[in-house]
Parts: structure tokens; C-alpha cells; sequence
């Protein structure tokens, strides 16, 4: 066995002791009498050198005398006999000594006496030592927990290491945990709208596609998956294979959406996934997740944990539903409700804009038309749609909004709050009207984010729908009462139009269905195109946010260092729509500071989902128009962030669009 020196100075000196032979052998062939002097002093320096070398061992082992010593006789006897490997470190982090059983056990008989302690504690300094009372460290194969304890000696703290061996106790809590079932529930969310202009025998063989593929997913792993209805499945995998499934980012998503009928419809899933205490837990949880997924757009999988919910896919746009049997549903318990109740409060988020201040206005007047006092809440001075509050005020119904501290006075235990265009508690107009109402209705079109309120009485919720607008165009029509005038029919169209960008993004049949109600009603489209117009200042403040403008991965970006005024918020919001008719830009970012806080507002053309971008620096909102707000980070912190998270995000599509390239591959192979 290799014996090394004490503090490992043997290496040093055996360096400089070869250095030393080299030069005296020189010296021969170049002056003889100088090569017999530099023998003699080489002679002489080796002597010393040994000399010194076993001083300093003798020293090395007064030294751990004295600290063996200082000790009590039952600290002596541990050290000396302890029935488990032990060692003793110093303050500065320096092995002195350890008995026969760590080095035969964990040292497999090296010596390390003089190394730095991180040899035998994996890796961790003498300063987590000290903080610690125990720890895990793996050694030679075997895994041990280290028991510390701080020994006083003449004014230095040493340390001593007990090492306890619990190498199979260890394994078998992995194989527990790694063994421990998660539940995932499966739903194809576009098989009615895929199969419903097919034949039986290509929907057959499309059911029968997108069932193999998921046979064969659950078949590599060890778990069991049994289909319960024509659209949904149940999956049961052990933790060890869920994990493998999450860092293959649910590549099933990628798969199944290669399948297409012959129209080119592609099939996306739906996925939850739940792990609790108890089967029972994880199902639920699994079912938590599944409608998360769902509120968000579907084509994804969501995984509910402890601290919240984890997203994977979304990249797809979502799938109208054309079918209006929950809109007259929730229309008829909306009218229950309204006609239960004292009064009415109809409420949206901060810096309301004409989706949400249009559809709040429409049915207040519905609410009113039940016979019930109703009123729209709104902050006129931070509110981006003055234009509307202004017609109203010109036509004498300027009564139906009121400020927020007004709304609160008029609160009672049966007071019914309808909250439009968002679902998210953080981002309303004045949370404390929210948190006293007794009685909560949402309806909202943004994808569902985690931090959404949970305990309305109604959760009217459709990521499809191109705007809040559009769905309460929708429930007024199935509404007891009289119908809205032409100024809500107006201010409803207004919204539509903000949101599908006068119907390009995001209109499907149903929003031109309630444009087309909204347009008997007597809505001009001049007159709402009017709604529109901007300031020359607002005009102004657009193009030279347009100007700043720069391209990065095909998004444009454009930083705006005007302070956040309304007329900056607008023109903002304006910018990042006018920067999509650039060509090649396929999603576009505007940001503009308002105190500490940087704003963003985000846009794409639908193949780009700026919602999950949003999403990773907290914010969120839909996949065609998101927004975040970054609290104490100036507007270069801002800009790089902002580039991580699409850079994120084009790393996963370029993953899916792998997958499914590999899919179509192996499919026509």
C-alpha cells in the first residue's frame, strides 16, 4: 500500500529531490570537481530531508495524542473503538484521523490522512459540516449517513464523523418511492370535431391509430392502461416511468397529433396526471389536472403536485366547439342567480379594454333588464376603452359604471359579482370587491392559468372563444329579460373586434354567429371602427415603439423607454399588433416600464404560442395575445428574459416536430 506523507508534502519534496539528482548529474560532464561538491551537498540535503521527513511523522502523531488526550475517556474509547467507521476533521477542513474501520470499509484501505475532508464527505466543505448535525455521503459504492459532532480542543473545534452503513435501507426507500403509482387520465379533445365528417370504417381506423399509439406508450413501461369510453383512457405507471414519460416532455402529445384524417385534422390529447397518498388522491388529482388542461386549450398534459400544476405541450391551437348545449345551460342558472339576488355587480380586470368593459356593460343591461339594480365596475382613470364610458355619459346612462370604493358601499351577503375576461384574482379591478361578494360568477376565454379563482358559483370558461364578448353575446340570447340596445350591441362588436383583430385571428363560426346577432341588433360597424381612433400622441408614441424594434428568432421586440402612461399602455399593446405584418415575423413583444415594473405585451398569428412564453416569467393570458408584468427588473433584465423563454419554448417545438417527423417516418416505413 501507497503510504502518503503527513499534509503531503512527500510528493513535494520528491519532485525537487529529483530535480536535484538531474542537476547534479549534469554537473559531471561539465566540471568534475563541481559535480563532487554538489554530491556532497545533495548527500547531505537527502539526510536532512529524511531527517526532517520523520520529525514531522513524529510530530503528525503528538499532534493527534494531544487531541486524542484533550478528549474524555469515553470520547477516547470512540475514537479508538468506535463499532462503525469514524473519522476527525479539522476546522480548516483537513482529515487528522479516522480508525481501522473506515479505511478497511470506506476507503477500501487508501490513505487519505492530511486530504481535504470533501474526499469522504461528497464533496461538501467544512462549513456545511459545521452546519450540520448529519448528512449523506456515498463512498466506494456503499452509502452511509454521517453523524457530526463538534469536539472542542484547546480553543479549535474538531469535528467527528460517524459513519452509519444503510446502503439496503436506502435502496429499498428508492425502490418504495420509484415504485409508488401515479394515475394519468387520457382524453382525445377533438375526436367529435375530427370524426364528424368521416366514414365509420376512417373512424374506426383513426380511434384504432390513436389507441395502438398509446398501447405502445404505456407498453414500454410496466404500467396499464384500460379505456373506459370512446374518448378517454386510464393509466396507471409507477413513478420510475412517469419520470421517464415528464423528461421525454409527454412526447405521446407529438405522436398522436401526426395522426390526420384525410382532410389534414390532426388528433391531440388531453393529459392528467395525479400522485397522492392514496389511489383515490391520485385519481382525483389526475382529474384536477386533466380539466387544467383543458381550460388552457387542450393538446397538452398537466401534472398536479403539491405546490401547483406543471405544463407540457400546448402548442396546438385549440378546437372550436360548435355546439351551444352549455351555453343555454349556463345561461339558465345565470338567470336563476341574477333573479335570486339583491343586486348585481359586473366586474373585469385592471386596465379594463373594450372586451372586458363591453361585455361588463352588456350584461349589466341584461341584469337590469331582469328588474335588478345592476352596475359595471371600472376605474375611470386607469381604464384603456374612456371611449365607451364616454358614449354612455353622451347618451345619459352614464350611471351603469361606477368606481370601485362606490361598488363596495352597495355590497351585501346577496349581492351576485360577475367577473369578465379574466378568471385570474390577481389581475382584477379591485380584488377586495371580489374577496367580500358573496356569490362569484366567471366567464372568461383566456387559457386557464393555476392562480384561478376557485370558488365561483359559476366557472363559465371556453379557451375557444375568440373573446368574453363573444360568450356573453351568447348567454344573452338564452337570457330571461329584454334584449340590449344598440350601444351594448356596439360595445359587445367592439370587443370582438379588439380581441380577432376585426375578425383575422382567432374567428371561428360562432364568433361570426354573434357578430351576425349582435349586427340584427342594430350594431354599426362605423360606429364601433370609431371606438378604435387614437390620440396623436398615442399614434405618435406607436411608431416610435415600432421603430426601436428588433428581430430575434422570428419575433420582433420592441423596448419602449417612455414612462407607462395610458397613451404608452396603448400605444404598446397597438405596436405589438402592428409588428405581425412584418414579414417573417411570426410573434411580437413590446415592453415599456411603469415604475418598478416592466410591462410586456405579447402577439403572434396563432403558430406561436406567446401564452406559454408569458407564462414562464409569470405571466400568462391566450396563445395569440399574453402579457406579463415583471415586478424589480429593470428593461435589460426584462429583454433577456424574455429571450430564455422563447428560446425554451422553440427548443420544445423543435423537439415535437422531431418526434412527429420520426412518427410519420416509422409510420410509412
Amino acid at each position: 500500500m501507497k503510504k502518503k506523507g503527513f499534509w503531503s508534502v512527500t510528493p513535494v519534496i520528491l519532485l525537487l529531490g529529483a530535480a536535484l539528482l538531474l542537476v547534479t548529474g549534469a554537473t559531471f560532464f561539465l566540471n568534475r570537481p563541481v559535480f563532487y561538491g554538489a554530491c556532497a551537498l545533495t548527500a547531505a540535503v537527502f539526510a536532512y530531508g529524511i531527517w526532517r521527513l520523520r520529525r514531522l511523522n513524529a510530530d503528525m502523531r503528538r499532534y493527534l495524542a494531544r487531541v486524542s488526550g484533550s478528549l474524555s475517556q469515553s470520547e477516547q474509547d470512540a475514537l479508538a473503538s468506535f463499532p462503525m467507521p469514524a473519522a476527525v476533521c479539522s476546522s480548516g477542513g483537513e482529515i487528522l484521523w479516522y480508525n481501522e474501520l473506515f479505511r478497511d470499509q470506506a476507503l477500501d484501505g487508501a490513505e487519505l490522512t492530511g486530504e481535504s475532508v470533501i474526499h469522504i464527505s461528497g464533496g461538501a466543505p467544512v462549513e456545511d459540516i459545521a452546519r450540520k448535525r448529519f448528512m449523506d455521503v456515498s463512498l466506494k459504492g456503499r452509502r452511509y449517513t454521517v453523524y457530526i459532532s463538534p469536539v472542542p480542543v484547546r480553543g479549535e473545534t474538531l469535528y467527528a464523523l460517524y459513519y452509519v452503513d444503510d446502503t439496503r435501507l436506502k435502496e429499498i426507500a428508492d425502490e418504495y418511492r420509484l415504485s409508488r403509482p401515479a394515475v394519468m387520465v387520457v382524453y382525445i379533445d377533438n375526436l367529435e370535431e375530427v370524426v364528424q365528417n368521416t366514414r365509420d370504417s376512417e373512424r374506426a381506423q383513426l380511434s384504432g391509430r390513436v389507441e395502438t399509439l398509446l398501447e405502445d406508450w404505456v407498453g414500454s413501461t410496466t404500467g396499464m392502461l384500460r379505456k373506459y369510453s370512446s374518448d378517454r383512457f386510464l393509466v396507471m405507471v409507477e413513478q420510475r416511468h412517469l419520470q421517464q414519460v415528464v423528461d421525454s416532455k409527454f412526447d405521446i402529445l407529438d405522436r398522436v397529433r401526426s395522426v390526420q384524417t384525410p382532410g389534414g385534422l390532426s388528433v391531440t390529447l388531453s393529459i392528467g396526471v395525479g400522485q397522492g397518498d392514496t389511489m383515490r388522491e391520485s385519481e382525483e388529482m389526475a382529474r384536477q389536472a386533466l380539466e387544467m388542461a383543458l381550460g388552457r386549450g387542450g393538446d397538452q398534459a398537466a401534472v398536479k403536485t403539491r405546490s401547483g400544476f406543471d405544463f407540457y405541450g400546448g402548442v396546438s391551437k385549440g378546437v372550436e366547439k360548435r355546439t351551444k348545449v352549455r351555453t343555454r345551460v349556463v345561461a339558465s342558472a345565470l338567470s336563476e342567480l341574477i333573479a335570486g339576488s339583491d343586486n348585481v355587480m359586473v366586474m373585469g380586470h385592471r386596465f379594463s379594454d373594450l372586451d372586458c368593459l363591453g361585455s361588463a356593460a352588456a350584461m349589466t343591461v341584461a341584469a337590469r333588464s331582469m328588474g335588478k339594480p345592476a352596475y359595471a365596475v371600472a376605474r375611470h382613470k386607469t381604464t384603456l376603452a374612456a371611449e365607451l364610458i364616454d358614449r354612455y355619459d353622451a347618451s345619459g346612462r352614464g350611471d351603469l359604471f361606477i368606481e370601485p370604493e362606490e361598488a363596495m358601499e352597495l355590497l351585501n351577503r346577496r349581492t351576485l359579482l360577475i367577473i369578465t375576461d379574466t378568471h385570474n384574482p390577481h389581475m382584477l379591478e379591485d380584488p377586495a370587491l371580489y374577496r367580500a361578494a358573496g356569490s362569484v360568477v366567471v366567464i372568461d376565454h383566456h387559457r386557464k392559468m393555476v392562480d384561478h379563482i376557485d370558488n365561483a358559483v359559476i366557472f363559465y370558461h371556453e379557451p375557444y372563444a375568440s373573446s368574453a364578448s363573444e360568450m356573453v353575446a351568447e348567454l344573452i340570447q338564452y337570457m330571461e329579460g329584454d334584449s340590449i340596445s344598440r350601444l351594448e350591441a356596439e360595445a359587445l362588436m367592439a370587443g370582438i373586434m379588439l380581441d380577432t383583430r376585426s375578425f383575422v385571428m382567432k374567428a371561428g363560426v360562432r364568433t361570426f354567429e354573434a357578430a351576425a346577432y349582435l349586427r340584427r341588433l342594430g350594431a354599426d360597424t362605423v360606429e364601433v371602427k370609431k371606438m378604435f381612433a387614437e390620440s396623436m400622441d398615442t399614434y405618435r408614441a406607436k411608431a416610435d415603439i415600432i421603430a426601436k424594434a428588433e428581430l430575434y428568432r422570428k419575433t420582433a421586440i420592441a423596448c419602449c423607454d417612455q414612462s407607462g402612461a395610458s397613451e404608452t399602455r396603448i400605444a404598446a399593446a397597438q405596436a405589438a399588433d402592428e409588428l405581425l405584418y412584418i414579414k417573417g415575423v411570426d410573434a411580437s413583444f413590446t415592453l415599456f416600464e411603469e415604475g418598478n415594473t416592466v410591462n410586456i405585451s405579447a402577439r403572434s398569428l396563432g403558430d406561436f404560442n406567446v401564452q406559454l412564453v408569458m407564462e414562464t416569467i409569470g405571466g400568462g393570458g391566450h396563445m395569440t395575445m399574453a402579457g406579463a408584468q415583471l415586478e424589480g427588473v429593470d428593461m435589460s433584465g426584462a429583454r433577456q428574459m424574455l429571450t430564455e423563454a422563447i428560446d425554451r419554448l422553440l427548443a420544445d417545438r423543435e423537439h415535437a416536430l422531431a418526434v412527429q417527423q420520426k412518427q410519420n417516418e416509422s409510420r410509412g416505413g
